[in-house]
């Protein structure tokens, strides 16, 4: 998530001071990502010293000062809210290295770990349901951030559904080879008297 960008829509509403950003990122995102104050007021130094947000409020502590976002920052957002997001998946994932290693690794049970993560993972979207159950009717920001994590739970439990059917259908190893390396012959070791 993009702190940065996030503020800026916050700010875009009218002037606030930083305390006011921390407490309305907190409840618009549905309470699910907290925000420390102190990033709150980095993410704001930065934005300023960037130009795309402003303080009449000089050399005052920076908690008792209010921020506006400029033009250039009301450019800023309207072009982040128009780019899509780079969707590209990350780098790592350790759920399929988990995976992959275990193929590996000798006297693995693969479809065991398959499943331990599949009922971990379905346990987790059980957690996202009542929570999303017990949410005010009209906390929409709650209702879409459990229901993007609830779509991304499925997914994975859908590529641990895929992966355990393809690894039951893949031909059984070969025995691994036994090096060809030739046996040196013993020599009947003499004894003396």
């Amino acid at each position: 998530m993009s702190v940065p960008h996030a503020l800026l829509a916050l700010l875009s509403e009218g002037p606030k001071y930083g305390l006011r950003l921390q407490s309305e990122f907190e409840s618009r995102t549905g309470e699910v990502w907290p925000l420390n104050v102190g990033q709150v007021y980095t993410t704001l130094q930065r934005l300023e010293r960037d130009g795309l947000v402003e303080t009449d409020d000089g050399e005052r502590e920076r908690s008792q000062k209010r921020y506006r976002i400029t033009a250039a920052g009301d450019r800023e957002l309207a072009n982040w809210l128009r780019t899509p997001p780079d969707l590209v998946p990350p780098p790592r994932d350790e759920l399929v290295i988990k995976v992959l290693v275990a193929l590996e690794v000798l006297g693995t049970d693969v479809h065991e770990i398959l499943q331990v993560h599949r009922r971990h993972v379905i346990e987790i979207m059980q957690r996202y349901t009542q929570v999303k159950a017990a949410a005010a009717e009209d906390d929409t920001a709650l209702a879409l951030v459990a229901d993007a994590e609830l779509f991304r739970l499925e997914a994975i439990v859908r590529w641990l559904d895929a992966a355990d059917v393809r690894l039951k259908q893949r031909p059984s190893p070969a025995p691994a080879a036994v090096a060809d390396i030739p046996l040196e012959t013993t020599h009947p070791m003499e004894v003396s008297q």
